[in-house]
């Protein structure tokens, strides 16, 4: 590691040199980000998952930039033009922008009109051009002819090629115009004419433009959405006299005829090489920008969905509602095996209502079902009315749930594996009672961007937005912690220190071994190494096991320290988690040690208050509005019950119990100026809400939280 990376990670992110070089140490040596933010709080300052990350990031960029750095030095000694200045400039630099522009008068490059006008040797007058001393220009331009160069005109055009690049590679220069587009650009959008009518969707941005460092991450997404699939025409630009003004500032000396030429100069190395240069420069980076929030959004929001409050191990009644190709239903025991299914037909067109109300009553009865799980797609509505009024042996809860990503996951290789005699409407039944005992155990085998929470997921980069996805299921899987004798391969590949050969050997022993009695048991399995032990151990837990450590966060690696504090107070490990008057009797300083903090000992003492608990919040019965089954039934003013089911920068969508979500528009989610509506709402949040407006046309529903 460079020793200057933590000073400048240091200066970015505000965070201690110190803290930032031990968390470089943690990860150059293997440990993941859970297991760090987990058990390495001494050695980090207690930073967080996201912190961490952060740090990463950083670090990988420095790394990439150092990495550039070496390409550039050794092309420019190449050249021989390193001069120890020029080295030393480099090698200051940790800016890619600055590293760029310095590198680009040296870059290799295809053959441009400059070049071409120095193999036909203008060079010379290029620089008497650049000089602005007195004289005719074309009297010193005719001593250039020959060759290629017909007349004082074509050599004073080459010049002029010349001039106009070395202004489009001046460093100043590119600084100049950069400026300028920070503060002046604006991003302007036009509906290409030929395309009017199949653009429809695009139509606030047939006529678009504001300040590009106004324009939010959804309208710009949508922007160069509609730009790729050839609707729209986008760009982005200060005023360009502006810019030119500025620029002649810089180059233009006196008002000598030779000025004149350079002033041409300035004109077409500005639009021809400089501000296509810029426009594509800050068309990457607001690109980047909007990237970043979009995946900032998404990322929340799936973390809040895969955090939704789990039912837990009862036995579910899974239905995926339909009309003309009936209900799939499933019966699924507590651990999510399936049991039984069939199709029930209690719509039109075959409304077979007493004969589906005997089938689910009956099944209820057999299965012992304590709760039903409706997919929230077409139907819905109507089947949870049908199912909420029969009359049952017992009391069985009724839920609602998301179906997105469900035919997904049902048309999948992780599907067909686990159920190959079964066609995709059983297995998509199979999902939806899954997802209401454990969502994060089943959403973990879906691909993050299908589950339907995201903003312009499919316009991001697709591999920032994979890692950034990816880190967010590895958190919440790590926080929550798995069951190692019951959890499924998809969930355990995100344990940390595990991926998919160890969560398949893990499998692959439990199937010939049976199931786990102790975490050190899984130093048995294959290719299970003191490192990869190391870093998941503390996220698996055994219920089974004697040692009630086993089924806690607690780390084995500090099992040694709670047994000591069991021993000084005369108990056993059992005794000292069961009884709160014990451990209120600990003095956590006698137990501080160089390795051992009060952020491990605080943590530890709150493990042994609920070991093994899960931090999801309980689930709640929700019910929509019996009125309310399409958007034909909507009226302005209406107040309704809806869950949140997705949130962007502009707003949230809200289920209100029909086809179409409605959107609470950001100045709508309070009485107050909201900037993120995350402070407001969350994923599955059950909230109440007003109908401003309905455009049945387009589908769409306006929606208020103001004065409810």
């Amino acid at each position: 590691m460079n020793k200057i990376f933590p000073q400048l990670i240091s200066k970015a992110l505000n965070v201690k040199a110190d803290q930032i070089s031990n968390t470089i140490a943690l990860l150059e040596d293997g440990a993941t980000i859970p297991f760090i933010s987990r058990y390495r709080k001494e050695m980090t300052g207690a930073l967080d998952e996201v912190q961490i990350a952060d740090i990463k990031n950083r670090y990988d960029k420095l790394c990439e930039i150092e990495k550039r750095k070496q390409t550039i030095l050794s092309t420019i000694e190449e050249q021989g033009k390193l001069s120890s200045e020029l080295k030393n400039r480099i090698e200051s630099s940790w800016d890619m922008t600055e590293l760029e522009d310095i590198y680009l008068p040296y870059k290799p490059r295809r053959r441009t009109r400059a070049e071409i006008a120095r193999e036909k040797g203008l060079e010379p007058l290029a620089k008497w051009l650049m000089i602005q001393q007195p004289g005719d220009p074309g009297y010193k331009a005719s001593a250039f002819i020959k060759g290629e160069v017909k007349d004082s005109e074509d050599a004073l055009k080459g010049a002029c090629d010349i001039i106009a690049e070395w202004i489009s590679e001046n460093e100043r220069a590119r600084n100049t115009v950069r400026g300028l587009f920070r503060r002046e650009a604006v991003i302007s959008s036009r509906v290409v004419k030929t395309k009017v009518e199949e653009a429809a969707k695009y139509r606030d941005y047939f006529e678009w433009s504001e300040p590009l460092y106004r324009c939010s991450s959804h309208r710009l997404l949508a922007m160069r959405r509609g730009e790729a699939e050839g609707f729209l025409k986008v760009s982005i630009s200060p005023e360009d006299e502006l810019c030119i003004d500025r620029l002649e500032g810089q180059f233009i000396k006196n008002a000598t005829a030779a000025a004149a030429f350079v002033s041409d100069a300035v004109r077409d190395g500005y639009k021809r090489l400089l501000k296509p240069s810029i426009e594509t420069e800050f068309a990457a980076s607001s690109k980047e920008k909007a990237d970043d929030e979009a995946i900032r959004v998404f990322s929340e929001n799936l973390k809040q969905l895969l955090l939704a409050p789990p039912l837990g191990q009862k036995r579910v009644l899974g239905i995926d509602p339909g009309f003309r190709t009936g209900c799939k239903v499933v019966c699924l025991d507590a651990q999510g095996n399936l049991l039984h299914n069939e199709t029930i037909f209690p719509h039109p067109p075959r409304q077979d209502v007493s004969g589906s109300a005997r089938k689910i009553t009956h099944l209820v009865e057999v299965y012992d079902i304590q709760a039903i799980a409706i997919g929230n797609g077409t139907a819905s509505r109507e089947t949870e009315n049908f199912i909420t009024n029969l009359r049952y042996d017992r009391k069985v809860q009724v839920f609602v749930v998301s179906e997105n990503g469900a035919s997904v996951y049902s048309a999948s290789k992780v599907a067909r594996e686990e159920f190959p005699e079964y066609d995709v409407t059983v297995r998509g039944a199979v999902s939806i009672g899954r997802r209401l005992m454990d969502p994060l155990a089943e959403l973990v085998k879906i691909d993050p961007k299908s589950i339907g929470v995201g903003q312009y997921q499919h316009d991001v980069d697709q591999g920032k937005l994979k890692k950034s996805l990816d880190q967010t299921v590895e958190n919440c899987v790590n926080s929550v912690g798995v069951d190692i004798n019951t959890a499924s391969k998809h969930l355990l590949v995100y344990i940390s220190g595990l991926g998919p050969q160890l969560a398949q050997n893990i499998i692959d022993y439990r199937k010939e071994n049976g199931p786990f009695h102790s975490r050190k048991e899984l130093l048995k399995v294959p290719r299970m190494g003191e490192k990869a032990f190391e870093q998941a151990a503390g996220f698996l837990r055994i219920a089974s096991s004697e040692n009630p450590l086993d089924n806690s966060a607690v780390h084995p690696e500090r099992y040694a320290l709670v047994e000591k504090m069991a021993f000084d107070l005369g108990c056993t490990v059992k005794e000292l988690i069961a009884d709160k008057e014990l451990r209120k009797r600990l003095v956590l300083e006698n137990y501080l040690s160089e390795e051992v903090g009060m952020p491990t000992l605080k943590d530890i003492l709150e493990e042994l208050d609920k070991p093994g608990r899960d931090p999801r919040q309980t689930i709640k019965v929700f019910e929509f509005d019996a009125s309310v089954k399409t958007i034909d039934d909507l009226k302005e003013g209406m107040l309704l019950p809806g869950i949140v089911t997705n949130i962007t920068n502009f707003g949230c969508f809200v289920d209100i119990g029909i086809k179409e979500n409605g959107l609470v528009h950001i100045s709508q989610l309070a009485d107050r100026y909201v900037s993120d509506p995350t402070e407001i709402v969350s994923i599955h949040q059950q909230i109440m809400v007003k109908v401003m407006s309905v455009d049945k046309e387009r589908k769409r529903v306006q929606l208020s939280m103001k004065d409810i």
